[in-house]
C-alpha cells in the first residue's frame, strides 16, 4: 500500500489492488500543495468534516473520475444532493469495502459547509486496507479517548494535526501519541496558511523524547507502508 501526502489534510491511499482512495483534497487553493486537482484520481473519496479546507476540490475530482464519496450521514447526503455517489456512515460505524474497512471516530471540531450546510460531526477515519490501520484523526482537539482507539486497533500509521488554533498544537499531539500509540506519527494540518504555522521536526524531536516514532511527510511525498 501507499501513502502520499499532498499537504494540509490531504492524502491519497493506494491499495495494493490499485485502488485510490483520497482524503480531504484541498489542493487548487491550497498554496503548500504540488499538485492541483487534475492531477489526482480517486476511486473513493473520503471527507472527514464539511470546512472548504477539507472538501476543498473532491467535487471537481469525483465529476471527472466517478469517485464514490464516504463521509458521515449528512455530509453524505451533501453530496448526493449535488449528485454524486455517496456511502452514509456515522461515528463509531464501519463498512467493508472493496479496498478494505472504514470506521469513524470522534473528533472535536465543527462541521459546516461554505452555503451554511449543517453536515454533520466532524470525524476520524479508521482505514483498514493491506493489513495496515491508518489513523486520520480529522482536524480535532485532543481527547481521552484516543487512548482507548489506540488499545483497539493496531495503529501502523497515524496522521494528526499539529497546526494550533482550529485544532490542536504540537504538545497536545505528542500526548495525542502517546494516548493512541501508533507505530508511526505523521503530523499534519501546519503552514498552510501563517495562522497555523509550527515547525514538524519540534513535534518529531518531543514524539521521539517520549519513546515514540514520527515521520516527516514532505508535501507531495509518497511511501509504501
Amino acid at each position: 500500500m501507499k501513502l502520499k501526502y499532498f499537504s494540509h489534510s490531504a492524502f491519497q491511499v493506494t491499495a495494493n489492488s490499485g485502488i485510490k482512495i483520497l482524503i480531504d483534497p484541498f489542493l487548487d487553493h491550497n498554496p503548500t500543495s504540488p499538485v492541483k486537482s487534475d492531477d489526482v484520481d480517486a476511486d473513493y473519496i473520503i471527507l472527514t468534516h464539511g470546512h472548504s479546507d477539507h472538501i476543498g476540490d473532491a467535487f471537481k475530482i469525483a465529476k471527472r473520475c466517478n469517485s464514490t464519496f464516504i463521509c458521515v450521514n449528512e455530509l453524505a447526503n451533501y453530496c448526493a444532493a449535488k449528485g454524486f455517489k455517496a456511502h452514509n456512515m456515522h461515528i463509531g460505524g464501519s463498512w467493508k469495502f472493496e479496498f478494505g474497512r472504514v470506521k469513524f471516530t470522534i473528533a472535536h471540531h465543527g462541521s459546516m459547509t461554505d452555503d451554511n450546510y449543517y453536515a454533520g460531526e466532524p470525524a476520524g477515519v479508521l482505514l483498514f486496507i493491506d493489513d495496515k490501520i491508518i489513523y486520520h484523526t480529522g482536524d480535532t482537539g485532543l481527547f481521552y479517548d484516543m487512548k482507548l482507539i489506540g488499545e483497539m486497533n493496531r495503529i501502523d500509521y497515524m496522521l494528526l494535526p499539529i497546526g494550533d488554533n482550529f485544532t490542536m498544537g504540537i504538545d497536545d499531539a505528542v500526548k495525542a501519541v502517546e494516548l493512541a500509540s501508533p507505530e508511526v506519527a505523521v503530523p499534519i494540518h501546519y503552514n498552510t496558511f501563517p495562522m497555523i504555522n509550527q515547525d514538524p521536526e519540534e513535534f518529531k524531536s518531543k514524539v521521539e523524547k517520549a519513546g515514540k516514532q514520527a515521520r516527516i511527510m514532505s508535501f507531495g511525498e509518497e511511501i509504501v507502508i
